[in-house]
């Protein structure tokens, strides 16, 4: 099953975009009359067929649609860029896989990257959306310093995962299931003392990750996986 993303469909029909035409054109070699699978990211599947092939927007009739619900709970990650980009479009892509809802670039103390390109972010969630067959695409959040992030609010158990604290609760033991979650993640050179103070004081909960000492990207993905797997 191949998926492709329009996050405008509404009627019978829609338009794919450039770049999804191009793919469907020249990498798919698919023909007018050819079924086709689409979800614009907000829960649903559609599916199709082709009545027109144009490179600068090929043209699909909407057959079916199906709703997925929503899961009940809520995983926000906020979690700081890697100084290799690289390495945050990995825990990016996994992390959709695995299924988070939302995801929040933080600038941190400690941060060695202090800008990214939102526009090549969302691509990469896109490509991820549709390469693990899901129908919702994660939230992507502007960039926020930590401690502008601290006077926001959130609905659920707060949860900051630091490595340095030696009386840190395992995260599998305290979290809840079922109940939404925010867990900060902090840069290569960890949050710092004065950042993880500012933490508890806000109500976010000083958590372990296991025993290994983790890259930022690998914490990310280690604490995405176990949300999900508690609530499955």
């Amino acid at each position: 099953m191949q998926l492709f993303y329009n996050p405008r469909i509404e009627g019978n029909s829609c338009v794919l975009s450039e770049e999804e035409s191009w793919h469907c054109m020249k990498v798919l070699r698919l023909a007018e009359g050819d079924p086709i699978d689409l979800t614009d990211g907000l829960g649903n599947f559609f599916q199709g067929k082709l009545t027109k092939i144009h490179h600068k927007g090929c043209l699909v009739e909407i057959a079916t649609t199906r709703f997925v619900p929503a899961n009940p709970w809520h995983l926000h990650i906020a979690i700081a860029p890697t100084k290799n980009i690289d390495r945050f479009e990995w825990f990016l892509e996994k992390a959709t896989e695995i299924g988070i809802d939302e995801i929040t670039p933080l600038f941190c103390e400690h941060s060695e990257r202090t800008v990214i390109k939102p526009e090549r972010l969302e691509k990469v969630l896109v490509s991820a959306m549709k390469q693990s067959l899901k129908s919702r695409l994660p939230k992507l959040n502007e960039p926020v310093k930590l401690k502008s992030f601290l006077n926001g609010n959130f609905p659920g158990q707060k949860f900051i995962c630091y490595c340095e604290t030696g009386s840190e609760s395992e995260l599998r033991k305290i979290y809840m299931t079922g109940s939404n979650a925010l867990l900060m993640v902090g840069p290569e050179g960890d949050f710092s003392k004065n950042e993880v103070e500012m933490g508890v004081n806000s109500g976010f909960i000083p958590v372990s990750l296991g025993t290994s000492r983790l890259r930022t990207e690998t914490a990310g993905i280690v604490a995405c996986h176990t949300i999900y797997l508690l609530n499955r």
